[in-house]
């Protein structure tokens, strides 16, 4: 069973279409990153998810039920943090997560009260006196303390120093190892990067790319710098043109030539082999030129 599938999912404001035909899918045990520039759509996607709002049309199921039917039983399994937290400035931390554990009918003081030590949170002071960072750990705290089936979290790192950003990540990651899945969503390819293992590209509204991050790096752009001892071969459609097809020259010289590669790279070190090679640079497949390829081509 998935743990989120939408098919033909649409949302429309009058005139503007927030969202159009998005086929998601999210595997149970998963952490999946949802990824796209501000405005993408991701979170009225989630919404909807939640059952917030409804769909103008398509399906969403999330943790096979219908999620605007069966809304309110869902929201028991999940944890969720919304992209701008909002929280009762006159309660205290601890007030706070007791009012959640109250609401949920859970009894979760013992695991808030460990993640506040992980997270460095002083439960006893006001809201109103938390800074912009604390307010994030705190909302993060409410999501994760009940242990839900489905995390969904929007835009989760955002006013985290570095420490604590690993804290998250690593808490993240045992509820995957734990069997729940984590929908995080951001705009930030690096992060995603990091933390997921499959990922979900949306812009404008529409879903433009869906697979592992593995696949996704397989695809990727290498970086490829060849320095010649004498004069550089000429590029394939020239006179003498003799460069494999899948090396792309972005830069040239006399003597130096810059470029990409995509795909493996065994068929460039056999052409390469024999060649009069000075010195060779082959960096990691670069997935922010992946991302931002998409991108082009999308708005294109």
């Amino acid at each position: 069973m998935d743990a989120v599938l939408t098919e033909g999912l649409s949302k429309h404001y009058g005139a503007v279409q927030a969202l159009r035909g998005v086929n998601l899918r999210v595997p149970t045990g998963s952490l999946f990153g949802f990824l796209g520039p501000n405005g993408a759509g991701k979170t009225t996607a989630i919404r909807i998810l939640l059952g917030l709002i409804r769909a103008s049309s398509g399906a969403a199921r999330v943790l096979d039920r219908d999620v605007w039917r069966e809304g309110a039983a869902l929201r028991a399994d999940l944890g969720y943090l919304p992209g701008d937290v909002r929280l009762y400035d006159h309660l205290s931390g601890r007030s706070t997560l007791d009012f959640f554990d109250s609401a949920r009918g859970r009894k979760s003081a013992a695991e808030f009260a460990r993640l506040a030590e992980r997270f460095d949170l002083d439960l006893d002071k006001r809201v109103r006196n938390y800074s912009r960072g604390m307010k994030q750990k705190l909302g993060l705290i409410q999501a994760l303390m009940h242990k839900p089936r489905l995390l969904i979290l929007d835009e989760p790192t955002i006013a985290l120093d570095p420490l604590i950003r690993q804290v998250l990540f690593e808490e993240l990651q045992q509820a995957a190892a734990d069997g729940r899945t984590v929908l995080f969503s951001s705009h930030t390819l690096s992060e995603v990067e990091e933390l997921c293992d499959r990922v979900a590209i949306v812009r404008a509204g529409r879903l433009i790319e869906q697979d592992t991050i593995d696949a996704l790096r397989r695809r990727a752009l290498r970086r490829v710098e060849l320095h010649w001892e004498g004069e550089a071969p000429a590029e394939p459609g020239s006179a003498g043109g003799s460069l494999p097809n899948g090396l792309r020259v972005l830069q040239r010289s006399t003597s130096c030539m810059i470029g990409t590669w995509v795909g493996p790279v065994a068929p460039l070190l056999d052409w390469l082999h024999g060649q009069p090679v000075r010195d060779l640079i082959i960096s990691p497949p670069d997935l922010e030129d992946l991302f931002m390829t998409y991108y082009v081509e999308d708005a294109a």
